[in-house]
């Protein structure tokens, strides 16, 4: 007995000192494995039932040949272990494929993993998302660091390494996050080859007590090499054989999804027959792109099997597609009963002639559409091998009852639908009847976004069980569709009152969308609709569809090269030229400001309702110029929009005049989609001259310089050093050859002057030292008005315009003074209300000033820089910000010199070849495109430095083309972003016309990498690094350059300080905050100690006299005979 109370005392003991010990140590053992892998391990295509063999698309990427490998290919990874001894493995769900285990903790914890590499080359383990000291981060690049801390950047086959990753408050999901947070950890010596041989998994971190939710992890991955090792995958399945996940209706399922991969990999992924939440947002499709980390939460409804897919067209006709189940598991669920209106429509498919360019000429040349030597000439001109701009197509359209013997006359409003249906809009608790009448000459279906349907109703063309007649109508057929509008696809509290979706035809839903079969259908709060069908509060709505319409994969392709081409029979359709003059860069079906109706007045309340379709170079920035618009309560002049993706925004406009709305994706704008909307006074007089605050002043110059992206090669040279036997891929970039220009260009930049004289260029100071090549930061408040006095130093026209804020001078047109070559012009800038920072923004969001006398030519040449509007009372009476410690702005674009004014004279300069004469080769043109950050490509990006403890935003512009997709990664810190509230990450997603500030609290010292995370863009050096300065040293310098100007990452080593006030502990040198920190643990450990030494005492003293008290009982005592 006393024995088992003294057990019990030190029990007792110890369970109470684990309670003040509140973290939880998470132990993985992790081994990193070559095994073969299957893509389609069922051998058939799933979602249609039919053999590979009778499967074109599907053959031409999985049947094996001499240059073609087939399904099976050799990979490394990830495998989860029990013990150290690595000899027993744990299984994990079939549907998580070739990802490596989920790993999860939540804030508070340690994740602790134990990495044994069986593979037959090093690799490593690198996480996004949680906290890592240099030893811990498992990514090679030239940091500065050695021994112990380089350690870590590679596992050497047959060796083990352990990753300590704390999960700190400063990585804890915000509160308007997801419980868990969606991350990745992968291997990082190179880590796009890495990642495409398999090395990736799922890490999720959770808030406090909410780690147990059961998840559902959808990697979106793409393997990137040759054309036929391309594998558009989910998990690592193709064609319908991801293992089918099942759950039950009623239950609420978190899916976390991530990408990675290349240019190409822009993502819609789809959920059939359920909506989620992403952000606050109610959709049923979601975006991914390279590093892209989303938790969905979905609230489960509609029984039945019901497809995954990516709505991006290449990658849908690739098979990146799979299903999962929902099943009737628990008895007495329903479908809730709809108590709001039925609503009717009659919508028939008809074949109709289109023309995209009704008007016969551009409207913003005034040229002819068919001009010779215009930009519309290629997309417009008939002949022996071009169709024109006349092709037919198919179109949604709407009849007055089911007789469908009537057209419903479109009205004044609709005039702007172009080749879009009719607009279907319910409210929550409808009921949507929709009577589908085939009047065309094929097959198709409505298959809609947003809605529930069931099985009878489902127009998808996957094999389910089911009977489905609404997935193939035939021509001559009628069927009626129902779809309802359960409370549970209501927008959400941080919705707008209605949400855009769109419906197509989905019997081959590439082919069907190409040929025009697409429509926009609206899901509203209840009470937001007028009996009209209008929306309450809205003066004018508009739908516009953004989307290349590639005539090539139309069903009619053949009859419209039979019908405009000159000689039908000579043409050959796989031609290059013949193939790019059919994809017509359109809005709504028109072109080169064709598209009729977009007219309203001044102070009208606009909802634009806009729609994205089509393929991996659909990736859309839409612009619009002179008003910006009110987004998720933030303010923006533009918005990226995706493959089936529709968002909704508003706007209020302020000016009367005629302006363009535009997609900014360079190519796209200049091959014809753009228009414009035109904005009437209505008798709402121009207010007076507003009293603006400060008048802001600055003299610029457009000026020719010699560019050089790369001055030091370093870089490269490192990363071989410490990988041998990597591929140099930046030699293409750098390397001056008798075929390649090499790092060096001569461009034109925008440079600030002391006065107007512009004789003596204002001195940048060190914190304004990472701009580089970008243009002076202009930093205004609301209410200012900004003067800027503008010399063209050049040899050509040039101009300056920007975004977002007011421009006194284009007036009522649309084109920005021009000023000629020696010329000063002054242009005049107004701030507005609507200019600055909206509801939800932060203090003061970027926005990009420009040449814009030819867009495209302009941009490339170098002319862009920063404009930063805030608040009132933000900045300080040298115009920079009060309420931060640094600003950085950076601007990543793949620069094209193939398209600068001065290509012709740096191939003269540098090649020394006449321009007239040279025959431009694919690595010639390759070699032109400089993945740049500010203009600098391998880590030659210098001054993004700031001290421990600071709060620094960064203002993240995006321009460019197809390729600028740029998903931009901070290592080592993670940060916030707000559109209607915040949001936790360590990469934001950049795309074309999009700018955003980030709020990063930079509080974990060391030099780190920061780059584009698509992999294409990685290996052409869109990389550099940033460094936390420990408080120890809080002196800026004034350059990060050494004499020989090579960068010094290692300014402060993470885990040493320079001086001697340092505290040697432990084997680690620790500064003036670690040794407190220390002094800190060691006083509580003593104090613990103590209580644990004074308990045990007393117990071990009670039980003693237990004891003494027991040998007492026991003793015989003296007795008295008598």
């Amino acid at each position: 007995m006393p024995r088992k109370r003294q057990a019990a005392c030190i029990l007792l003991t110890f369970l109470g000192l684990s309670g003040l010990v509140g973290a939880v140590t998470r132990t993985y053992y992790l081994g990193i494995v070559e095994e073969y892998w299957n893509y389609v391990p069922q051998g058939k295509n799933i979602i249609t039932g039919r053999s590979f063999s009778e499967d074109k698309l599907a053959t031409l990427f999985l049947e094996r040949g001499p240059n073609r490998i087939g399904s099976l290919y050799k990979k490394a990874v990830y495998r989860h272990y029990t013990d150290e001894t690595y000899s027993t493995e744990i299984p994990k769900p079939p549907w998580l494929g070739f990802l490596g285990p989920i790993l999860r903790a939540e804030v508070g914890d340690v994740i602790v993993i134990h990495l044994k590499n069986f593979a037959s080359r090093p690799y490593s383990l690198h996480p996004h998302g949680v906290f890592y000291n240099k030893d811990s981060e498992g990514a090679l690049y030239p940091d500065g660091t050695s021994g112990r801390n380089k350690d870590d950047d590679r596992v050497p086959p047959g060796k083990n390494y352990t990753y300590v990753w704390p999960v700190r408050e400063e990585y804890a999901p915000a509160p308007a996050d997801a419980n868990c947070l969606t991350w990745v950890y992968h291997s990082h010596i190179d880590a796009p080859k890495d990642i495409c041989s398999g090395l990736i998994g799922p890490l999720l971190v959770c808030k406090e007590g909410k780690g147990s939710l059961p998840p559902l992890p959808l990697g979106s991955l793409f393997p990137v090499g040759l054309y036929q090792t391309k594998i558009f995958s989910l998990n690592g399945y193709l064609f319908g054989n991801f293992p089918e996940p099942d759950m039950c209706v009623g239950e609420s399922v978190s899916w976390h999804l991530f990408g990675m991969g290349n240019e190409i990999d822009i993502h819609s992924i789809y959920f059939y027959g359920n909506t989620f939440i992403s952000r606050g947002h109610r959709t049923d499709v979601v975006n991914l792109f390279p590093a892209t980390f989303l938790t969905t939460e979905m609230i489960v409804e509609n029984p039945g099997k019901w497809m995954i897919t990516c709505q991006v067209s290449d990658h849908l006709q690739a098979g990146m597609l799979g299903q999962y189940n929902v099943g009737n598991c628990k008895s007495g669920t329903s479908h809730p009963k709809m108590k709001g209106q039925q609503r009717h429509y009659f919508i028939a498919a008809e074949k109709i002639l289109w023309d995209y360019g009704p008007q016969g000429y551009n409207k913003f040349s005034g040229l002819p559409l068919n001009a010779s030597g215009s930009g519309s000439e290629f997309y417009f001109t008939q002949g022996d091998n071009r169709i024109g701009g006349r092709y037919w197509k198919a179109r949604y359209t709407e009849y007055v009852d089911a007789t469908f013997a009537q057209r419903k006359r479109l009205s004044e409003a609709e005039a702007h639908l172009g080749i879009l249906g009719p607009v279907i809009k319910a409210e929550v608790g409808d009921t949507l009847l929709v009577t589908f009448a085939n009047k065309a000459d094929k097959v198709y279906s409505i298959l809609p976004h947003g809605v529930i349907y069931d099985k009878a109703s489902d127009a998808a063309p996957n094999l389910d069980g089911f009977l489905k007649p609404g997935a193939h109508v035939k021509p001559g057929e009628t069927f009626t569709y129902r779809w309802t509008v359960p409370e549970s696809v209501s927008p959400t509290a941080d919705d707008p009152p209605c949400l855009t979706y769109l419906y197509f035809s989905a019997v081959e839903p590439i082919k069907d969308t190409s040929s025009g079969l697409v429509g926009p259908l609206l899901v509203c709060k209840k009470g937001t609709l007028n009996a009209d069908g209008t929306q309450k509060g809205i003066d004018k709505e508009f739908y516009l569809l953004f989307t290349v319409f590639d005539e090539n994969l139309s069903r009619y392709l053949d009859e419209n090269v039979q019908k405009f081409t000159w000689r039908p029979f000579a043409v050959d359709k796989e031609d290059k030229e013949f193939v790019k003059s059919n994809r017509m860069h359109a809005i709504n079906g028109y072109m080169y400001g064709n598209q009729p109706g977009l007219t309203m007045c001044k102070k009208d309340r606009v909802s634009w309702h806009l729609i994205g379709m089509g393929t991996d170079t659909d990736m859309h920035g839409v612009y619009f110029q002179g008003n910006t618009i009110h987004l998720r309560g933030t303010h923006r002049d533009s918005l990226a929009l995706f493959p089936h993706v529709a968002t909704t925004a508003f706007m209020q406009p302020d000016r009367a005049g005629i302006f363009r709305v535009f997609c900014s994706t360079l190519h796209h704008f200049e091959r014809g989609m753009n228009q414009i909307y035109e904005v009437s006074s209505c008798g709402n007089k121009d207010p007076s001259e507003q009293p603006y605050g400060m008048i802001r002043t600055f003299y610029i110059a457009a000026e020719e310089v010699e560019w050089d992206y790369a001055p030091n090669k370093n870089w490269e040279f490192e990363k071989q050093h410490l990988d041998a036997g990597r591929e140099r891929h930046g030699d293409i970039f750098m390397n001056h050859t008798e075929n390649w220009i090499g790092s060096q260009y001569k461009k034109v930049v925008y440079r600030e002057y002391t006065n107007g004289e512009f004789v003596e260029i204002k001195a940048r100071p060190p914190r304004e030292e990472h701009l580089a090549l970008l243009g002076p930061m202009i930093h205004a408040e609301v209410g200012d008005s900004i003067l800027i006095v503008f010399m063209n130093k050049a040899n050509r026209p040039y101009s300056i315009s920007a975004q977002g804020v007011e421009d006194m001078d284009t007036g009522r047109q649309l084109q920005v003074p021009i000023t000629k070559p020696g010329e000063i012009k002054t242009y005049r800038w107004t701030v507005p209300k609507r200019s600055g920072p909206g509801p939800s923004d932060p203090n003061c969001i970027p926005w990009v000033y420009y040449s814009t006398v030819n867009f495209v030519k302009d941009t490339y040449s170098g002319l862009m820089g920063p404009l930063i509007t805030c608040r009132e009372g933000v900045l300080n009476e040298k115009g920079r910000r009060s309420d931060v410690d640094y600003e950085f702005a950076l601007l990543f674009l793949v620069f094209n010199e193939n398209e600068s004014w001065y290509l012709d004279e740096n191939i003269k300069k540098y090649l020394n070849k006449d321009p007239r004469d040279f025959k431009p080769s694919d690595d010639f043109e390759e070699s032109n495109k400089m993945h740049a950050i500010n203009g600098k490509i391998f880590g030659n990006l210098h001054g993004l430095i700031m001290n421990e403890d600071s709060m620094t935003n960064w203002y993240l512009l995006g321009i460019g083309s197809e390729v600028d997709i740029h998903t931009v990664h901070y290592h080592a810190e993670s940060f916030l972003f707000k559109i209607d509230k915040s949001y936790r990450e360590d990469v934001y997603d950049l795309f074309p016309g999009t700018f955003q500030t980030i709020e990063l609290f930079a509080d974990h010292p060391g030099t780190w990498l920061l780059h584009c995370h698509v992999s294409d863009h990685i290996h052409a050096g869109m990389e550099t690094t940033y460094t936390v300065l420990r408080n120890l040293d809080n002196r800026i310098p004034y350059s990060t350059k050494s004499p020989g100007g090579a960068p010094q990452p290692a300014t402060v080593p993470s885990n040493e300080e320079p001086g001697k006030e340092q505290l040697y502990f432990f084997g680690k040198n620790l500064g003036p905050r670690g040794a407190k920190a220390a002094l800190v643990i060691l006083f509580i450990i003593g104090l613990f100690l103590l209580m644990v030494t004074v308990i045990l005492s007393l117990c071990l003293r009670w039980a003693r006299k237990q004891v003494a008290y027991q040998e007492v009982q026991s003793c015989a005592l003296p007795t008295d005979a008598l």
